[in-house]
């Protein structure tokens, strides 16, 4: 979905693949495919495997914590449809932590392969829906100590990005914490990237997939209908506000220049209040 942002950056993560096939014993195959900022490279393992590497610079790196990240979601039900690990590797090289994990390939592609955010229509059937809705339900109530949006960031970041505090308290759940239109499958559903899953605020997950909606608005109000039983409720308007706040601080950033404003006009429905924060153009 993305590519890489200069050709040292290219050579060391096709390094750090290929250090990776090498410790798993795998035979890489296809084109690579670019994480956010090069911080990941993946391609084909054989024809059931996908290999992802992921490099963290060394004095940011951390322990993996047991139930957190792709490693933690194999313990997720198996009402929630993902990718299933088969095996991992890390190692540390030239102030660079490197992690590798081997994933079932997921062979049916993903609604928006080229940008996170929705383009067209996809005419999703109400199937695909209803599955949707129910992982969602079913991975808000699995126990997750680590929090993807951290209370901490909301407090430093409502003032800043949607022009008001924080609320005192926010209603948790577990969610996948990064639910937009490149990691979903279209039929069948799978939900890819698992990652940053955890704690978030109740109604984040379908406050994102909202927010990355808004280019096709018979989809975002489908998403809206959807998920009206978390997002229209006080504990909901919470998280979704949570999401459009995240948002609004890419489009700080200069990123998602054609929604900014419709991410502005929806914080302002929620809020009564413009952001501050001017769409980029």
């Amino acid at each position: 979905m993305y590519s890489p942002p200069d050709d040292a950056t290219r050579e060391r993560m096709h390094a750090a693949h290929a250090e990776a096939v090498h410790r798993l014993g795998l035979q890489a195959s296809g084109l690579f495919a670019w994480g956010w900022n090069a911080r990941t490279i993946s391609t084909r393992a054989g024809t059931d495997h996908w290999l992802r590497v992921e490099a963290t610079p060394e004095d940011r790196a951390t322990a993996q914590v047991p139930d957190a990240g792709i490693s933690g979601a194999e313990n997720l039900p198996d009402a929630v449809p993902r990718p299933r690990l088969h095996a991992t590797t890390t190692w540390t090289k030239d102030g660079w932590t490197y992690h590798a994990d081997l994933l079932t390939h997921i062979r049916h592609p993903v609604v928006s392969p080229d940008t996170p955010e929705l383009l067209a229509d996809p005419g999703l059937d109400d199937g695909w829906w209803a599955e949707l809705r129910g992982a969602l339900d079913v991975l808000a109530t699995v126990p997750a100590d680590r929090e993807a949006v951290r209370t901490l960031w909301m407090r430093r970041s409502f003032p800043l990005f949607l022009g008001i505090d924080a609320p005192d308290r926010i209603e948790r759940a577990t969610g996948h914490a990064d639910l937009h239109w490149a990691n979903l499958t279209d039929t069948p559903l799978t939900v890819m990237d698992w990652e940053r899953w955890g704690s978030v605020p109740v109604g984040f997950d379908a406050g994102l997939l909202h927010a990355y909606s808004l280019r096709v608005p018979a989809v975002a109000a489908r998403v809206r209908a959807e998920f009206t039983h978390v997002l229209d409720t006080p504990a909901g308007r919470i998280g979704e506000l949570a999401a459009l706040c995240e948002m609004l601080q890419s489009v700080a950033r200069g990123e998602y220049p054609d929604i900014a404003d419709a991410l502005m006009d929806s914080a302002h429905a929620l809020t009564g209040r413009r952001p501050p924060v001017p769409p980029q153009r």
